[in-house]
């Protein structure tokens, strides 16, 4: 990539810096979009060694794309920054335990058993709870007291038949993403119940790997091409019988039909480029298609309301990518009382596997800013269609001791159907 293309583009007008989410605590010019484009043409013009505090720089990027947002270029330092990290990890290598994880995302057989044998022996590093697992010590991936989603007995997946006849004349795809097949089952169950009682048809899609999201972030550009090839040749296969692509996860929608087609380009694979783009208008996010595609919104209309407060947090993956942020607002506000959060476009600050593993503590300083959102709406629930965003989220109104609860808004729409 030439990065000092990207500098060039910048005109320094400053917009993207109140916007960033390291530099609102970080505070210098280094650690902000217009610092990571500078350090990056100086990179490229042999004036920056890459060494471990550029790597720290580097790697401090939460990839929000909040700068991306409100640049009148709309230079994409997000891409620029997945670039430079693959170049971190080719110098560097991958810390071992990340390597581990992504071992397993690229390998879902190897992950089901791994999923199985987590179920089992969870208790025995984990204080088991309602919202989820506590860490009992520390570990490179894992701090102590840490809320992470608890392993279930079966995935998603491996629970359901490859195909779901609920009567209708349309099918869909369905792209369950690795958090909701193996912890967050509730969402994926809950896109299988919108469906039933829409009368659409359900692909699962068995033979769906990782869309490479955390691959692409660590700079695992191997592994994130074996995986984006597999899941284009089967999506061209799949989209000859289904109407649409759905997905339950904001990031996974957004590395599928957004960043498969910059990643290809930028390793210059331009045939498979066009491959990606083809397929992109067609893989869109759950609430998207319900509400654009089916009845679902006159349907909800027809329940009445419950006396439930809640909230809404914009994944960035969905919102500033995707353009997705009314459309669960819409379904959500027909049967639910709701109220805006101060920011709700605010980075909740996940960032990726490095950021929960290495830069935790900077997770936490953003995550605890969220929480403070959510407390000060009032709401009891907060809700993203996004499971990193829930893992994140989760986690820091639990160390914020915050009595809000996250669901995603198609838990939410499909509780609502019941009634």
């Amino acid at each position: 990539m030439d990065f000092t293309k990207f500098s060039q583009s910048c005109v320094k007008c400053g917009k993207c810096i109140p916007t960033c989410t390291i530099h609102q605590f970080k505070r210098d010019e280094i650690n902000s979009p217009r610092g990571f484009l500078d350090l990056l043409a100086a990179y490229k013009e042999g004036n920056l060694e890459l060494d471990k505090e550029a790597k720290r720089v580097f790697e401090s990027c939460f990839l929000c794309t909040n700068c991306v947002e409100v640049c009148p270029s709309h230079i994409r330092v997000d891409n620029a920054i997945e670039a430079v990290r693959y170049d971190i990890a080719k110098k560097f290598g991958i810390a071992w335990y990340k390597r581990l994880l992504l071992y397993f995302l690229r390998r879902r057989k190897a992950l089901d058993i791994a999923a199985k044998f987590g179920f089992v022996f969870q208790s025995c590093a984990f204080a088991l709870q309602n919202s989820g697992m506590r860490a009992r010590f520390s570990l490179p991936f894992i701090k102590k007291g840490r809320l992470l989603p608890s392993f279930k007995q079966k995935s998603f997946l491996n629970q359901n038949t490859e195909f779901i006849y609920n009567g209708g004349e349309k099918s869909v795809g369905f792209f369950v993403g690795c958090l909701a097949n193996y912890f967050y089952i509730e969402s994926a169950k809950a896109v299988l119940s919108i469906a039933k009682e829409l009368k659409i048809n359900v692909d699962l899609m068995k033979g769906q790997v990782c869309c490479g999201a955390p691959h692409f972030f660590t700079g695992d550009f191997k592994s994130l091409e074996i995986l984006a090839k597999k899941n284009v040749e089967y999506f061209e296969k799949k989209l000859e019988s289904v109407e649409y692509i759905i997905t339950p996860e904001a990031t996974c929608s957004a590395m599928l039909s957004v960043d498969l087609e910059h990643f290809f380009t930028m390793i210059k694979e331009e045939q498979w480029a066009k491959r990606a783009a083809k397929i992109a208008p067609k893989i869109k996010l759950a609430t998207w298609y319900f509400y654009e595609k089916t009845p679902l919104l006159e349907l909800l209309k027809t329940k009445g309301k419950k006396d439930l407060l809640l909230t809404y947090h914009d994944p960035c993956h969905a919102r500033k990518m995707q353009g997705v942020f009314k459309e669960p607002r819409e379904f959500l506000k027909a049967n639910y009382r709701f109220v805006e959060m101060s920011d709700s476009n605010a980075c909740c600050g996940f960032g990726g596997v490095s950021m929960q593993s290495d830069y935790y503590e900077n997770t936490l300083k953003v995550g605890f800013k969220k929480a403070k959102m959510i407390d000060e709406s009032g709401a009891s629930v907060v809700s993203a269609e996004c499971s990193a965003c829930r893992m994140q989220i989760s986690n820091a109104l639990t160390q914020n001791q915050s009595k809000a609860i996250f669901k995603s808004p198609l838990e939410l729409i499909a509780e609502a159907l019941k009634r």
